[in-house]
């Protein structure tokens, strides 16, 4: 009698395994920023950035225009009584003008410390309160809040970014607004 092969079994991960999981993440961010196209290191800033600061980046592609023209190669020919005996020829030539240049944009954003769930969960209120964000609260940046997040900025002249930009977080009340100091005199 043949005895059916034993099942293979599948073991719960390690301890060891899924610490791992949730750390790595975290020390590869280390030390980086957050950017309107993805992360910008802690060494790249604007130029006269003040130390200390985050700064996300947005890239406004060039803006390229088709221009299609109809070139003579060979003029139309007439008959001495003016009767068309052959039709112009034309060729077309197709090519491509970047009528803007690409260009980059930096601005100032919270710190990625900054960004706990419960900061999320405030910006998420204060999109929902104002009408911008119809999703759940969750404290999660996820989809639908960065959607909201960069039609809301881009709506009001802020960057054209997912990502939050220092303005605003201060104008939804997030981030306190620096004080004027009078100057000593």
């Amino acid at each position: 009698m043949t005895r059916p092969a034993p099942t293979p079994r599948h073991r719960a991960p390690s301890a060891a395994s899924v610490l791992l999981a949730l750390v790595l993440p975290a020390l590869l961010l280390a030390g980086c920023n957050a950017a309107g196209g993805g992360l910008v290191s802690g060494a790249e800033r604007p130029d006269g950035a003040p130390p200390g600061t985050c700064w996300g980046k947005t890239a406004i592609p060039a803006r390229i225009e088709t221009v299609t023209e109809h070139v003579l190669e060979a003029p139309a020919a007439y008959a001495p009584d003016g009767t068309l005996v052959r039709a112009a020829q034309y060729r077309t030539e197709r090519r491509q003008d970047i009528v803007e240049e690409r260009r980059e944009t930096w601005f100032e954003t919270p710190c990625p410390d900054d960004l706990t769930p419960d900061f999320i969960a405030s910006l998420q209120r204060a999109l929902k309160a104002r009408g911008a964000y119809s999703g759940p609260v969750t404290g999660r940046m996820d989809a639908a809040t960065r959607a909201a997040l960069r039609s809301w900025q881009q709506a009001r002249g802020g960057p054209d970014s997912d990502k939050l930009s220092l303005e605003t977080a201060r104008e939804l009340g997030l981030v306190a607004v620096p004080r004027e100091t009078p100057e000593e005199g």
